[in-house]
């Protein structure tokens, strides 16, 4: 149980689980716009890397043939579960149990893969990304949208100085991971993503990723 004993593991469950999703919910809405835009590209058999309380799950669209939505946490994965049961489709819905360093699915499975705001917590963030090239087809998609480390160096040092505090009440958030070179060392060709400020968001987390990346070939 690393440097927590059952009484303090037991505490960081109960805000993980119970606390702190109300609070994403509420952090995260300055995203709704853009969420809808991104998934609203989403199509055929797709997968969902930290589907959470399946917030998204409404979001997609009729191109959405097959979705598959990923999440450690038992309690978010229950209301995910609950999302899907109470929207349109539930049948082509499946949410699993599991680690995105992990996937349990064969190689390019998917035609795409979808990481909403997830890559800034995974830990190990490079295997996750390796194993999402892996399960992605080859002509597939990556839609990303994710808040990265900012280019400005003033900015990028108190998000250095923030993140260990912020990784602790934001359960595992890291403002400053550079999420387009892991993706890029993992074989993900960005052209069409872009990166903008946003303007709805305090500075320090506001450097956004956003876009659908596709493979390398080779």
């Amino acid at each position: 149980m690393g440097r927590y004993n059952n009484k303090q593991a037991h505490a960081m469950g109960f805000y993980s689980d119970y606390i702190f999703p109300p609070l994403l919910d509420l952090g995260t809405r300055p995203f709704y716009r853009d969420r809808q835009r991104l998934i609203a590209a989403a199509r055929g058999r797709i997968l969902e890397i930290g589907v959470g309380n399946g917030a998204n799950l409404p979001l997609y669209g009729e191109q959405a043939t097959e979705i598959h939505g990923l999440e450690p946490s038992i309690p978010l994965l229950d209301r995910a579960r609950r999302q899907a049961t109470n929207g349109p489709h539930p049948e082509r819905i499946r949410l699993l149990a599991g680690d995105a360093r992990r996937l349990p699915y064969p190689d390019r499975y998917f035609d795409t893969v979808v990481a909403c705001l997830v890559l800034c917590t995974i830990p190990e963030p490079e295997r996750a990304a390796r194993e999402m090239r892996r399960v992605l087809a080859d002509n597939g998609q990556l839609l990303i949208l994710e808040h990265i480390a900012s280019p400005n160096p003033r900015t990028q040092r108190w998000q250095n100085r923030l993140t260990p505090l912020w990784k602790h009440l934001a359960c595992g958030c890291h403002l400053n991971r550079p999420t387009p070179d892991i993706l890029h060392d993992a074989g993900f060709d960005l052209a069409n993503t872009r990166r903008y400020r946003h303007a709805h968001l305090p500075a320090f987390a506001s450097q956004v990723l956003e876009g659908a990346a596709t493979l390398h070939p080779g």
